[in-house]
């Protein structure tokens, strides 16, 4: 009877909750992806799929992970399309469920993080996306991302309590500028209507780019703290503080002013964004040192 009564209840649980895609973007990621899919297989959140959308790998990432998770629905692409491009892909290969999860495949989830991003949006319509506390992989308790600040006419993006130890200050519910796309959830039908990811970025600020469109139609962005998950920094791109990723990521930066500010503008404070490019290319060479 115990048994019965367990599985009806599970019955009723899924019923109640809403249906979330998990998608998980891939490329030549099989030594990293493991960790990842152990950790989504054991969430809590009942009425969810997993889905693994390849990016074109050439480390038989797909083989592997038919193997090891056969419950997970793979979509194969035949080419790396960036991140905007292959998540769009992906999630229009699917059919879609009421949330959209998207998430880094060198991450590793808290088995409960689901629910908090579900009842956040689920409290109120306005709120488009919501991102989870993210901390270091390897510095458990260390803070990769706790909400964000953007100031674009001085291009400054950034993760607020980023390499700091955790601490009350970044448990609250609150307000963000952006949801990183590290780990971001939102509605599929918000998605959708926005437009989806800009695939014209071919990675790094097509998040930044997808959170400032919902809030110019007056969206919210919430940073949730009581969903966790744990972050592998940059592994596909060399680590946090490479050279390849500074590039990319600079590049990125313009393109994303240039989009949201008035031309003049960028004119006249391209000297100041190079500048200050060339202050974070220091800063990072030096990190990289003595690390």
């Amino acid at each position: 009877h115990g048994l019965i009564l367990q599985k009806y209840c599970w019955f009723i649980k899924r019923i109640m909750e809403r249906s979330v895609n998990i998608f998980v973007l891939n490329w030549n990621g099989k030594k990293i992806i493991n960790e990842c899919l152990h950790s989504l297989m054991k969430i809590s959140y009942t009425n969810s799929k997993i889905i693994v959308i390849d990016n074109g790998s050439k480390d038989d990432s797909v083989s592997f992970i038919s193997k090891e998770f056969p419950k997970v629905q793979i979509v194969e692409l035949n080419h790396n399309f960036g991140f905007a491009k292959g998540n769009n892909m992906g999630f229009s290969s699917t059919d879609h469920a009421d949330y959209s999860i998207f998430i880094n495949n060198d991450t590793i989830v808290d088995s409960a993080f689901v629910e908090p991003l579900i009842n956040t949006l689920e409290k109120n319509n306005n709120i488009a996306q919501v991102s989870p506390k993210i901390f270091y992989h390897n510095q458990k308790n260390r803070i990769w991302y706790a909400g964000s600040i953007v100031n674009l006419p001085i291009g400054y993006i950034r993760h607020k309590g980023i390499r700091k130890n955790d601490s009350p200050i970044y448990s609250h519910l609150s307000k963000t500028d952006y949801a990183t796309g590290c780990c971001i959830c939102m509605r599929s039908n918000d998605f959708i209507e926005i437009g989806m990811f800009d695939d014209s970025f071919p990675m790094y600020c097509e998040d930044v780019d997808l959170s400032l469109r919902f809030k110019k139609i007056g969206k919210k962005i919430l940073y949730v703290p009581d969903s966790k998950v744990w972050h592998k920094v940059s592994y596909s791109i060399g680590g946090e503080f490479s050279f390849n990723k500074w590039k990319t990521k600079q590049l990125a930066k313009f393109k994303l002013i240039n989009k949201h500010s008035n031309s003049l503008i960028v004119i006249l404070i391209f000297p100041l964004l190079v500048l200050l490019s060339l202050i974070e290319l220091m800063l990072n060479s030096l990190m990289r040192w003595f690390r």
